[in-house]
């Protein structure tokens, strides 16, 4: 069984976009796909601009936590939404039924703050 790979929305963009250069063309389901990330990745969508290099550090000290790091898809989530306020954070980790007291949550929330702003 491999190992799944998690991505954010600006990789998406920046792999359609090159694909698009190299063939001169995208089918409809990629062009669609193309609008999707782009807009997923500006701030238009959460306040905070998608960077493929601040997601996967984020993501990978996410992991570190000690009730994230068996939930690497957690990590991603959290990493590309970027959450700023304990009921969102909540809202993600107990997708998975993630315990987490609001001091936890807190921590999150300034490491995410140390990465991004």
């Amino acid at each position: 069984m491999s190992e799944k790979e998690y991505t954010d929305f600006a990789t998406v963009r920046d792999l359609l976009i090159k694909t698009n250069e190299r063939r001169g063309e995208l089918s409809y389901e990629q062009t669609m796909a193309l609008q999707h990330a782009e807009w997923a990745a500006s701030e238009n969508r959460g306040g905070v601009k998608t960077d493929p290099n601040i997601f996967a550090a984020l993501r990978d000290e996410l992991a570190q936590n000690e009730k994230l790091a068996g939930h690497p898809e957690i990590c991603a989530k959290l990493a590309e939404l970027c959450p700023m306020q304990v009921p969102d954070v909540r809202v993600i980790v107990a997708s998975k039924r993630i315990a987490m007291d609001t001091p936890e949550i807190e921590e999150i929330i300034t490491l995410i703050r140390q990465h991004v702003l």
